[in-house]
């Protein structure tokens, strides 16, 4: 899948290399531990999913111009703000593979180069002077903070329904997609279909986190850049382990429990497989991606036939088929 993703940023090489310039240019800093910081944090970007969805749905109905290219950037830098904030709260050492920043300069710099991303992000926004762009990126940032402090409350509780689960997703993972989709879109055209654009990104954004739930339960470090069994270590229970705690009695809950976390401080990894299998919790999250992807396919039939097009479906293909 790979390959996939390089072919799509390939068929939008000349868009991606002027965002990457806007980007550069948007967390430019005076001050060089911040640069040095942030150049590292670039080096690792890795795939620069949301910017690429931005670009490809501009062009839809258009194509790419100033607008599109600082909401591209915002909203990455939005994302790279609450992937440096989350590996401090996760206590991450890795991050795709690499060595995170909080591992390398400590918490409080993390802390506080998260920060900095976040006041980029509003510079940018004041730069846009739209006021529906300005609300679409402050409604993301109040959805991420939401979503993350939801995900510690319900882990705090030790109970999480998968109402409230999928609810924790589209605001902490799916509403940059969304986000992402709808910007770019609306940057280059308007119509009644930057809602269909804005469902596109939400339905794949829920989807990818659900691939991600499984990287969690069935990946290795050299797959998915980060380890396995993070989130249940740190009682971020996610939709496999949750489907199958909400089909027992409470009885047989703390006992699943008990062996998932007697299994997870062994780094017995197979027997947590193995159990969160025969409870169906592995089939039922594959039954909901493909029920997301199906979803974000429909959206996608309101669009006159595209190269662009195309590579959006690419997009929900590409997702379907991250290996563990």
């Amino acid at each position: 899948m790979k390959k996939l993703i390089n072919h799509i940023s390939n068929e939008i090489s000349d868009d991606l290399k002027e965002y990457n310039t806007y980007l550069v240019e948007s967390i430019d800093s005076k001050v060089s531990l911040i640069n040095k910081i942030l150049k590292y944090v670039i080096k690792t970007k890795g795939k620069q999913f949301r910017p690429i969805l931005c670009l490809l749905a501009s062009r839809l109905n258009g194509k790419p111009n100033d607008n599109t290219y600082l909401s591209a950037s915002t909203v990455e830098i939005l994302h790279v703000a609450t992937l440096l904030h989350d590996d401090v709260v996760d206590e991450s050492n890795i991050r795709r593979g690499w060595p995170t920043v909080n591992s390398i300069w400590k918490s409080k710099l993390a802390i506080l180069i998260g920060d900095y991303m976040f006041s980029r992000s509003l510079n940018n926004m004041s730069q846009l002077n739209n006021l529906e762009y300005i609300n679409i990126l402050a409604d993301i940032s109040q959805r991420l903070s939401e979503g993350e402090i939801l995900q510690i409350e319900n882990s705090l509780n030790k109970d999480m329904s998968e109402d409230i689960y999928f609810k924790m997703i589209a605001d902490k993972t799916a509403s940059l997609i969304s986000a992402s989709c709808k910007l770019g879109y609306i940057t280059t055209s308007h119509d009644k279909r930057k809602n269909n654009i804005e469902k596109f990104g939400e339905y794949l954004g829920i989807a990818y986190q659900l691939k991600d739930d499984l990287f969690d339960v069935l990946g290795k470090l050299k797959d998915t850049g980060k380890p396995s069994q993070l989130d249940l270590k740190k009682n971020m229970l996610t939709l496999p382990y949750i489907h199958i705690l909400t089909k027992v009695s409470n009885k047989d809950k703390k006992r699943i429990i008990s062996n998932l976390k007697y299994y997870s401080k062994r780094n017995n990894l197979k027997e947590i497989e193995n159990l969160i299998s025969d409870l169906g919790g592995i089939k039922f999250t594959k039954q909901k991606i493909e029920e997301f992807s199906s979803r974000a396919y429909d959206e996608l039939n309101h669009f006159s036939e595209s190269k662009y097009k195309r590579l959006l479906v690419k997009t929900i293909d590409f997702n379907i088929g991250r290996k563990f």
